[in-house]
């Protein structure tokens, strides 16, 4: 999958795509409004993250510019506004998603997968792994046949998790993946919040491998 990630800050973009390249995607980034806007007629591209706020082309002109041309590309808008006109304005102007920085990469990768699954209804919507099933679009857990309630940050630590099942994750990777930019590195949150799970779940589910990180076993 082909993605373009456009931000005005330059360590945004980079902390983006990183994630994304890790997530197995190819990721081109901009900067600039008209670089961007350059690069978003690719016929190639399978998803935009749009923020609004840009040099020399907004995003709102992107966005305008690409659906007066007839392109159905997924947008989700990432930007720093959370009011509510300019969230309105936005999607009725055509964006998929609108969603406000700062966010954990998590909950943004959830919602990139959400809208390539509804251009590409083939995609599955259900990760397993042993006994552990979740649905990343309902948030339905159950392990061996019996429903789990979750918080969305449980909920993310455990979809970061077993998306990489059998890996040994640090804690400096799971606070970027499921914290993003909200992430404190010398918190013991991570801790925390394997601890919810294993007392919600099971104890073995998330194995502590000492001096490395955590592994999802199932």
């Amino acid at each position: 999958m082909n993605l373009l990630v456009v931000q005005e800050e330059p360590p945004v973009a980079s902390f983006i795509k990183r994630g994304l390249e890790a997530e197995g995607f190819v990721v081109r980034t901009a900067c600039d409004g008209a670089e961007a806007l350059e690069m978003s007629r690719s016929s190639d591209l399978d998803l935009i993250v749009l923020d609004l706020v840009l040099p020399t082309v907004t995003g709102e002109e992107i966005l305008a510019t690409l659906r007066a041309a007839g392109s159905s590309v997924p947008v989700i808008v990432l930007t720093a506004s959370d009011a509510v006109p300019d969230r309105v304005a936005i999607l009725n102007a055509g964006a998929d998603d609108y969603v406000t920085r700062p966010c954990s990469f998590s909950e943004l990768l959830a919602r990139i997968r959400a809208r390539l699954r509804a251009a590409d209804q083939t995609v599955p919507t259900t990760v397993s792994h042993g006994r552990v099933t979740i649905d990343v679009v309902t948030r339905d857990v159950r392990i061996g046949g019996r429903s789990v309630d979750l918080t969305a940050r449980e909920f993310a630590l455990l979809e970061t998790l077993m998306r990489h099942a059998g890996q040994v994750l640090s804690q400096a990777q799971l606070l970027d993946q499921v914290w993003g930019y909200d992430r404190d590195p010398i918190s013991n949150v991570v801790e925390v919040y394997v601890g919810y799970l294993r007392k919600k779940l099971r104890r073995d589910v998330v194995e502590t491998v000492r001096g490395a990180g955590y592994r999802f076993r199932g």
